[in-house]
């Protein structure tokens, strides 16, 4: 049963999707209730891509709540709508994730047109349905470099069984005006131009590799870093296992921004689970380290219980520390990047962070 519901949370925000027949519809809903909370800062001091755990109590890093309706124009050609609900710092908003025409021209080729998730991670096209992947909150080393969700565009999905596995290719063009990037405690408008992503994914009794290739002309910026004539690129080779028993987990990333002061970001992070009966317990380390600054690591402690087919409690403890004067994706304001950056140019010592994050929280598909 669980594997009938996971396969279901996967469908309802997979690229691969099987089309509905002509006049045919398919709704899906689902969603996150959580609540973390950071502790080992004494100073005030917030954590994550846009500043949402803290020292209190707060349920707007994890909890969403989306919302997916599929309908058959005709045998092959239908619209698929997505729209989730979250917090955007400490305001909830409503979002379009998805919202495109897809052709089904033959049993493997799939064209889409209109508004898509950005194929850049392993988890990129079930970002926001929980359910799908072990952790309640994805590691933050690798899932905090990124933060475009989806751009306005075209893909090709192409899906074969081989004689080695199942095999899948997606490639991407487009582009994303405007989007929010939250970075020295701030808000700011990014312009992704030329969008470009490729990835290709094999599927087979030991598990699903995966690799993938995106990049962007950006426009805009930060006070401190405007983007102006800079592309940015994105790799990742990732892994994935859960035939039952044993779950595994890893994915490596790079990311360059060229013609910027940006360093180069190279992370990963590797897990492993065991399944007991209904509880899941696991274990993750995840690694970011900044081009001539310093480290960010974690390890995840975390135990799932699965309730019922479609909903999974989860409670996870994340200890994070940063080394070499580097702040990681704990989150300092202008004034302190900007001292931060004096220090390290004239090789002063700067300051390392480090906490405690604690959090719990329920998914569940429909």
């Amino acid at each position: 049963m669980k594997k009938t519901a996971l396969a279901l949370a996967v469908a309802l925000a997979s690229a691969s999707a099987i089309a509905v027949e002509q006049g045919e519809h398919r709704f899906n809903a689902f969603g996150t209730v959580g609540i973390s909370y950071l502790g080992g800062e004494d100073d005030g001091r917030s954590f994550g891509i846009e500043g949402q755990t803290t020292d209190s109590w707060r349920g707007d890093q994890l909890s969403k709540f989306g919302a997916q309706l599929q309908y058959g124009l005709t045998d092959t050609l239908g619209v698929t709508v997505q729209v989730t609900a979250k917090a955007d710092q400490d305001t909830w908003k409503g979002n379009l994730e998805w919202l495109y025409l897809s052709y089904q021209a033959t049993d493997e080729l799939m064209l889409r047109a209109g508004r898509l998730r950005t194929p850049v991670y392993m988890y990129s096209e079930t970002l926001d349905v929980g359910y799908t992947y072990p952790w309640l909150r994805l590691p933050d080393e690798v899932y905090g470099q990124v933060q475009l969700t989806n751009y306005e565009g075209f893909d090709l999905v192409y899906n074969r069984e081989t004689a080695l596995g199942s095999l899948s290719f997606q490639t991407a063009v487009g582009q994303a005006k405007e989007r929010e990037v939250f970075q020295f405690d701030d808000q700011y408008d990014i312009d992704y131009n030329d969008f470009f992503a490729a990835n290709i994914a094999l599927s087979t009794e030991y598990g699903r590799v995966r690799i993938g290739y995106a990049e962007a002309d950006l426009k805009g910026g930060f006070d401190l870093r405007p983007f102006d004539h800079t592309k940015g690129k994105f790799s990742s080779i990732g892994y994935q296992y859960d035939q039952g028993t044993l779950v595994a987990n890893a994915e490596a990333t790079k990311r360059v921004i060229e013609g910027s002061n940006f360093p180069t970001l190279d992370a990963f992070y590797v897990m492993a689970g065991y399944h007991i009966g209904d509880f899941l317990p696991h274990l993750t380390y995840s690694q970011l380290d900044e081009e001539g600054s310093g480290r960010q690591s974690s390890w995840i402690a975390g135990l799932n219980y699965q309730v019922t087919p479609t909903i999974i409690v989860k409670s996870e403890y994340k200890r994070v520390d940063t080394s070499g004067g580097y702040a990681g994706q704990f989150v300092e304001n202008r004034s302190e990047a900007t001292t931060r950056a004096v220090q390290n140019f004239f090789g002063v010592p700067t300051q390392n962070y480090d906490g405690d994050i604690v959090s719990i929280g329920l998914e569940f598909v429909y």
